[in-house]
């Protein structure tokens, strides 16, 4: 009987690994899904910044260009 009660307690050990590993695998879905969304936001503004970055040096290019015209007419 030894080998029996040591059989169930070794499949007892095994099925609580299982589980564990189960909720492991679950929670690392989830942060995994988690980063995604946050990376996805991040490249989102980041091209949103980008943007605005390029349209304010046109701005103050074209700025500094009327700054030159006039002081060449000064």
């Amino acid at each position: 009987m030894p080998d029996k009660n040591n059989d169930i307690s070794d499949l007892t050990a095994l099925e609580a690994r299982v589980d564990e590993l189960i909720r492991t695998i679950s929670l690392l879905k989830s942060e995994n899904s988690a980063l995604r969304n946050q990376q996805d936001n991040l490249v989102s503004e980041r091209a949103h910044l980008i943007e605005k970055t390029e349209q304010a040096r046109v701005r103050i290019e074209s700025m500094i260009s009327r700054l030159r015209a006039m002081e060449t007419r000064a």
